[in-house]
């Protein structure tokens, strides 16, 4: 407990500062950079939200992230590791060796371009290259289809998309260049090139003339120097998964660069080493932690392209951090369930030294405390827990290691980052009580970093994050916050069911029923009942039996969970459904798909994103929730 508090007053001391004089605090944070102009003003809050830092300043990202480590006698040093298991090849990239392959793409500043490619370090190199020339990128996940893909072309429309010819699975190559030729010739823009980077070991796809470049020609262009843009310019667009007819594009920055070095330090407490964000460029974590946060902080970057547990087995994770001396690792609790439960006693974790490891972060969703506890037991450091957003591009809340954070309370996601005011509100707008459930929202004006807006859409920025809370950034996640400071996020908005005149947080659920040790996985959702209104939906996984362990029956197991959801909960939760299945369906990135089992529950049509691990677990999930008279006439769910 005094760990806690001397934490919490750490923190404060810091955050303060930053609320009290943002000018001094994010002026003193933009010396993490070099600029080629200076800025005339730290902050222009005159139009809010369109809050805007360091105005008139200009810096080059790409000259920040590469060109200042060389030029200060670092190009030596190996900036990027990529580790693929599928392609069995281990590759490691100075920053010397990325500067040679910055060339011209044929674009200028302002323009767009798309880049859709696997996690290789061509992608990272892609988004460098773009920035270099003053040019926005738009990095689309390798996960989506033809459609979604169209639809971010015809939405950004990029005078260059940059490709790779496949992308690989455990079992299946993906082919890139098809699914891109696809979209184009579905779409009403066309780009001026394509780029396309044949992974030739794996397999080379068929060029279209005219139109298709080699990657390796693309590099024998002219290097170019560095172009500066102002701090507010966007730096890139990453449309939110999910998105079809109607694109919701983040548009961040170019002055998030000084944040994310810094945070580096401040939060992550890495000031150099081996960094491993577990995540695929696609999504915003690779953008800030697999790119350009470690590359401006001067640090190693693994990029690992292969899954917790099948590529080839469980101890892959644990392989990668002896192997490439990982210090700190980054990732989402998903994975760590995943690794639970293929590998229980930690058989394979023990093959491998794991001494170099600092510090484990997890984010992205809630992470149950068995889960975190077994973590800790086998990878023997810390494991933190913190909370950001896409739109906030880097933590809202966290342990700031940089101030000598050594503790948080128990569950939570740590004490507001500097530069973030966070409130719990009421439905009316007033403020909740110390450890009252309520909406997370942040009081303007938000930190440098953050969303400047949405890609052609100010209206649309304000109507979704700001009308709902005047005054503030509506996070839409649930939560509550300590006397102290720290915040708790128990779910999203929509995942909080309410019973019977009840507010119960399914994630609260989820934690109880994940410490049944017979149970790898669940999702808790709301499903609708005549008297109360909605009640709590359980649909778990079983964990096979391990080595001499008996075999438990499924309803056993079921009567196990309502009994100590009624214990730890208590009879208000009305905790009576749970169901066992073989699978949950899940994105590539690890969130479940809450919403579309409750829709299906409901007999609603279920449209499925083309991020979804697995599609077809919804057979069996329709055939259990009809045991309970839901889905009865649900039309199967569509891509």
């Amino acid at each position: 407990m005094k760990e806690i508090a001397a934490s919490h007053q750490n923190t404060k001391r810091r955050t303060g500062g930053s609320i009290d004089d943002p000018e001094g605090f994010w002026g003193e944070v933009a010396q993490e950079l070099e600029w080629t102009k200076p800025w005339e003003r730290v902050l222009d809050n005159s139009n809010p939200p369109f809050t805007k830092w360091w105005v008139g300043g200009e810096m080059s990202v790409c000259y920040n992230a590469v060109d200042r480590h060389v030029a200060n006698g670092r190009g030596d040093q190996v900036a990027l590791v990529h580790d693929s298991p599928l392609t069995d090849t281990v590759r490691k990239i100075t920053y010397s060796e990325i500067k040679d392959q910055l060339a011209s793409l044929g674009v200028t500043r302002g323009s767009r371009v798309l880049i859709y490619m696997p996690l290789v370090p061509e992608a990272i190199i892609s988004m460098l290259a773009t920035n270099r020339l003053g040019a926005i990128h738009s990095v689309v996940f390798g996960g989506f289809a033809a459609r979604e893909l169209r639809t971010r072309i015809e939405h950004a429309e990029p005078t260059v998309i940059i490709a790779a010819s496949c992308g690989v699975e455990p079992n299946k190559i993906v082919r890139y260049k098809d699914i891109l030729d696809e979209a184009l010739c579905q779409s009403d823009f066309q780009p001026n090139n394509c780029i396309i980077f044949q992974r030739r070991r794996v397999l080379e796809c068929t060029l279209e003339p005219g139109r298709d470049i080699n990657w390796e020609d693309a590099l024998e262009a002219d290097p170019v120097p560095c172009v500066p843009v102002e701090a507010n310019e966007p730096l890139y667009i990453l449309y939110t998964s999910g998105t079809t007819s109607a694109p919701k594009g983040i548009q961040r920055p170019c002055g998030h660069a000084a944040v994310l070095c810094w945070s580096l330090r401040t939060v992550y407490g890495l000031k150099k080493g081996v960094w491993w964000a577990a995540s695929d460029l696609g999504w915003v974590v690779g953008h800030s932690y697999i790119c350009y946060g470690p590359l401006l902080a001067g640090v190693t970057s693994v990029l690992y392209e292969g899954k917790p547990d099948r590529t080839p087995d469980p101890g892959q994770y644990f392989r990668i951090i002896e192997q490439h001396r990982v210090n700190a690792l980054f990732t989402i609790p998903t994975a760590f369930r995943v690794l639970k439960r293929a590998d229980p006693n930690a058989k394979y974790a023990r093959r491998y030294c794991s001494k170099s490891l600092k510090t484990v972060f997890i984010a992205g969703e809630h992470c149950d405390q068995d889960t975190r506890q077994w973590s800790e037991r086998i990878f023997g450091v810390p494991v933190l827990n913190h909370w950001w957003q896409t739109e906030s591009g880097s933590p809202i809340t966290a342990p700031c290691m940089g101030y000598n954070v050594k503790a948080i309370p128990p569950h939570s996601a740590g004490y507001p980052v500097p530069g973030y005011d966070i409130r719990a509100l009421k439905e009316d707008g007033s403020e909740c009580q110390p450890g009252e459930v309520g909406r997370l929202v942040a009081k303007l004006p938000l930190p440098p970093g953050f969303a400047s807006t949405l890609w052609q859409a100010d209206k649309r920025f304000k109507e979704t994050y700001f009308e709902t809370y005047p005054g503030y950034y509506d996070t839409q996640d649930a939560g509550w916050i300590s006397a102290e400071g720290a915040v708790w996020v128990v779910a999203r908005a929509d995942d909080v069911i309410n019973v019977a005149g009840h507010r119960l947080s399914t994630a609260a659920l989820e934690d109880v029923v994940l410490r049944h040790a017979r149970v790898a996985d669940a999702v808790v959702v709301g499903a609708p009942d005549p008297t109360k209104g909605d009640v709590p939906l359980c649909l778990y996984v079983m964990r096979p039996p391990q080595d001499d362990e008996e075999i438990v029956a499924e309803s056993t197991v079921t009567q196990e969970l309502i009994a100590l959801v009624r214990h730890l909960i208590g009879p208000i939760a009305a905790f009576r459904k749970a169901v066992a299945v073989p699978a949950l369906p899940r994105t590539r990135s690890g969130k479940a798909l809450r919403g579309a089992i409750a829709k299906l529950a409901r007999s609603q049509l279920v449209k499925l994103p083309s991020t979804i691990e697995d599609p077809s677990v919804f057979g069996e999930i329709k055939i259990a929730l009809q045991k309970f008279g839901y889905a009865i006439d649900a039309p199967d769910p569509e891509m």
